[in-house]
This record gives structure tokens, sequence and C-alpha cells, in this order.
């Protein structure tokens, strides 16, 4: 997929612009420089991803076309405990779909999320799991899991056919309550 198709993908999220982001599972940024063309020169960026290659590619990449907004290359494992300051959102881009357990990873992730924080996913509207989606996400399933974790404002900002797989890519995006009140 191209820059501007993964821009187009998440750009109807509304993101406010500015920020601290991290970009989970970043692999070589693709979608971290969407991200950052969106939120604008007042956010920064973490894009984390456990490849140490995928991690320099990112340096790389900076140092010859940097994005429209500060990133923060780090090396470490999403299911582990991370270095993040107090964010303002979090991008997951084909990240869940390797999770097993999910409602877990999702509601420590979510730790790091500021009240009215903004969670962000890209996944395949899959049914069924194949090789290269071992746990799928469709959109029911990921609808099904904001509500267990109380996230409210779900909705799907974006879809498209992937051109790697011919399978349908969405993106949906769901909001933090200020308080536990606000999902009441």
């Amino acid at each position: 997929m191209q820059h501007d198709e993964m821009v187009a993908l998440i750009r109807n999220a509304a993101l406010p612009a500015g920020g601290i982001w991290a970009d989970l599972g970043a692999g070589t940024g693709n979608f971290t420089w969407a991200l950052a063309e969106l939120l604008g020169p007042a956010a920064t960026l973490h894009a984390i991803d456990r490849d140490g290659k995928a991690i320099a590619a990112i340096r790389a990449r900076q140092a010859r076309s940097p994005a429209a907004a500060p990133i923060i290359p780090i090396q470490a494992d999403v299911t582990q405990s991370l270095p993040l300051p107090p964010l303002d959102g979090l991008l997951m881009a084909n990240l869940l779909h390797f999770i097993r357990d999910q409602p877990y990873l999702l509601r420590r992730l979510l730790t790091h999320l500021r009240p009215a924080g903004r969670l962000l996913i890209v996944e395949y509207e899959q049914q069924y799991p194949i090789t290269y989606i071992p746990f799928p996400v469709p959109f029911a399933r990921f609808a099904t899991l904001a509500a267990e974790l109380g996230l409210v404002e779900l909705r799907q900002v974006g879809s498209r056919r992937s051109p790697s797989s011919d399978r349908v890519l969405y993106a949906a995006s769901a909001i933090l309550p200020i308080s536990a009140d606000a999902s009441d």
C-alpha cells in the first residue's frame, strides 16, 4: 500500500493535531509516517517494534526523509512493559491479529492512554485464521473488545482492499472515557 493510501485509510479518524502517540508493532514505519502526516509537526510519535532491523530501517528513513512529526524509534516487545509517557493515542496497524489474548494486551496497553485518549487500529476484515492472520480481528470482534474494555465512540473510519492479499483492511477508532462514569 502506498503512503497516500495509508493516510486515506486513517484520515477519517478526525484526529486532533499534535499530541503524543505510539505506533505499536510499527515495522518499518509506514503507518507511522501516515499518522505523522495527519497529526502534524506538534505531535511526537514513538515507533515501537521488537525487530531491530525494522527500527534501524525507521532510523535510516528518518535520515533520508523526516516525517511530518518527530519519531522516536524504540526496539521493544509490545507484549512486555513499555517505556512510554502518558499517551494521547495508540496506533496498532496489523498487530492485534498476531496476539492470542487480545483483551489482556489491550487492557494493559490502554493504561498508557490519558483519559480521552484514542485507540486507532488497522486490521483485516478476516473471519477465520490463516497463516499470516492467526487470530483475526474483524470489525465485529473489535467492537466487542472495545465494549468489554469500556471504550466509547467506536467507529469504523475507513476500509480498502489490500493490494498484496486482496483482503479487506479496515481502520477503526475508539476513545478511552474521561472517567468510568463516561461509559454509563
